[in-house]
């Protein structure tokens, strides 16, 4: 084997390592900021419409140089840089009025039967594709993009595409929005009969979510 050879392949290995270090620095997590989150679930039956929402929802996202984590930042229209994970307890699910007043813990106990709480207590999002449709129009106004991840309820791991629109707020906190409209069935969840009594809820549901995610402060 010549000298060159064996000079090569260590030198060779040191720049590869060395530019997957730089692509790792330039990474900038947010991690979800208790206190002003909300997943809501929406959806109809043969007696009235109903609703439940949680205000925990846990994760963080990742996201590269590219991103905008500032008011009115500039931004070309195209793919982000962006991973991250969202997790919601199903138990932390609770039904309620239009008026946001607790509902019936009946339909709470038959929505955790229903989506297999016991054996599957986290509803998990992961992010695998982030595009910007529409850059913010000003400070105040969010950036349009289009998410595709997987989403993984009562065991049953399925492929979205939604909207979202990214609002970052200064001070490193950013507001994540959407909402997308599901099957129960598509994840194998049987829309629930309450006690037997011919009640039919549809099976069609709304998602709607309210994420917000902050990095670290600048040390002082």
């Amino acid at each position: 084997m010549k000298l060159r050879t064996i000079i090569a392949g260590p030198v060779v290995a040191a720049v590869l390592l060395a530019g997957l270090a730089v692509s790792a620095a330039e990474l900038t997590r947010y991690n979800a900021k208790p206190g002003s989150l909300k997943m809501r679930i929406e959806g109809t039956s043969t007696i009235h419409d109903w609703q439940v929402e949680s205000s925990i929802i846990g994760g963080y996202i990742e996201v590269g140089p590219e991103f905008p984590v500032e008011p009115g930042q500039a931004a070309t229209p195209g793919k982000l840089e962006a991973s991250g994970e969202a997790k919601i307890p199903v138990r932390s699910l609770f039904s309620i009025e239009k008026d946001g007043k607790k509902y019936s813990d009946r339909m709470d106990e038959v929505m955790y039967e229903k989506m297999r709480a016991k054996d599957n207590p986290w509803i998990v999002y992961h992010i695998t594709e982030l595009v910007l449709k529409e850059p913010a129009k000003s400070k105040d106004a969010p950036y349009v993009c289009d998410a595709k991840g997987t989403l993984a309820v009562a065991g049953v791991t399925n492929a979205i595409t939604m909207p979202v629109n990214i609002t970052p707020l200064g001070d490193k906190k950013i507001r994540i929005n959407g909402s997308t409209t599901l099957k129960m069935t598509s994840f194998k969840v049987d829309p629930p009969n309450p006690l037997g009594l011919g009640i039919k809820t549809g099976d069609d549901v709304k998602l709607i979510f309210e994420w917000m995610v902050a990095g670290k402060p600048a040390a002082k």
